[in-house]
């Protein structure tokens, strides 16, 4: 019987040991405007993990698991499953490591990242029409063609190096209290909760879902991984299941997280708007959901000291465009 290794925050650091040959240590930044959204003595920052080299936070997670393969593991190549992002990191780390990665994707995941993939080096498979078909798929090349996995979220090293993360933030703001962090399969929050309560108890950390894919919260509400059906969102990154046998992320989550807040589209759309009118910054919509959080007021956090990841800036750019001029226009009505 294969023996179940939970990440630790010793996993964290030999995480941080490990992926900085190709990820980056990203900057913090003050948010003065949702700042004062908070009320007296509110302090907002962003961590800008759209700065990374495949514009999203995956490639820590990404970096650590292939780089911990054995010899004989790399040598066969790997294999993922994606809505994009988890691609890129893995396509460019295998790259950098002189190993051939296969992608598969659901038909729902936009050319422009399909394309991204390929030029970093790795293999699109393009197959499904949702995330847990190309799941499906996965499986089934990683055993025709003897690959080796490396799954998006639910895997210890993916878990510690998206934990990194949470080393940075309190190394850069000690004084943080609250992180608010977007919550799709959960590696992201997994990682980061942990290592954040691990090293700071009196931390609170809350998780965002969406209002069209909240799969982790209806999981943890049933006791184990459900399926529900994938709807179009500008928050795309975060569509997708929790693995049909998730075996760290749910358990994480349940343990280290102490709330769930979710958002609707026009959530998203305000906070795509609101990180480029005050920061000139270009977020996807799943990087936003925080900052929809607190613009609408779903969440308390009057006299905090809250961190926000912006964890991509991987966009559709005529979807961009769309939401900018939709936006622009009901700011100016209002």
């Amino acid at each position: 019987m294969e023996k179940r290794m939970t990440p630790d925050i010793a996993a964290v650091y030999e995480a941080a040991r490990r992926i900085y040959a190709v990820a980056r240590k990203t900057p913090l930044i003050h948010a003065p405007e949702l700042s004062r959204k908070g009320g007296a003595g509110t302090e907002v920052h962003l961590k800008l993990e759209l700065l990374q080299p495949t514009g999203s936070f995956k490639i820590r997670g990404a970096t650590n698991r292939i780089r911990s393969l054995s010899p004989e593991e790399q040598k066969r190549g790997v294999i993922t499953f994606s809505t994009g992002n988890h691609g890129r990191a893995v396509s460019l780390a295998a790259s950098e490591s002189g190993i051939p990665a296969v992608v598969c994707l659901s038909k729902r995941v936009p050319r422009y990242r399909i394309e991204a993939i390929r030029s970093l080096g790795g293999e699109p498979v393009v197959v499904g029409s949702s995330q847990d078909e190309a799941e499906e798929a996965y499986c089934r090349i990683a055993e025709e063609r003897k690959l080796t996995p490396v799954v998006p979220f639910d895997d210890p090293a993916v878990i510690a190096g998206q934990g990194t993360i949470a080393l940075e933030i309190l190394q850069q703001y000690k004084e943080a209290d609250t992180l608010l962090v977007p919550l799709s399969g959960g590696g992201l929050l997994a990682g980061i909760a942990m290592a954040a309560k691990e090293l700071k108890s009196s931390i609170r950390v809350i998780g965002v879902s969406i209002e069209r894919s909240p799969v982790m919260i209806e999981s943890l509400k049933a006791g184990k991984p459900v399926v529900l059906r994938e709807q179009d969102t500008l928050a795309d990154s975060l569509l997708g299941g929790i693995g049909r046998e998730n075996r760290y992320t749910m358990e994480l989550i349940s343990r280290y997280v102490d709330e769930h807040i979710i958002v609707d589209e026009d959530d998203v759309s305000r906070g795509m708007y609101f990180c480029f009118r005050h920061h000139g910054l270009v977020a996807e919509g799943a990087a936003c959901v925080g900052i929809g959080a607190i613009l609408s007021g779903k969440i308390e956090i009057s006299g905090r000291r809250v961190v926000l990841p912006l964890t991509g800036r991987n966009v559709d750019r005529s979807q961009y465009l769309t939401v900018m001029m939709q936006e622009e226009k009901q700011t100016d009505e209002r």
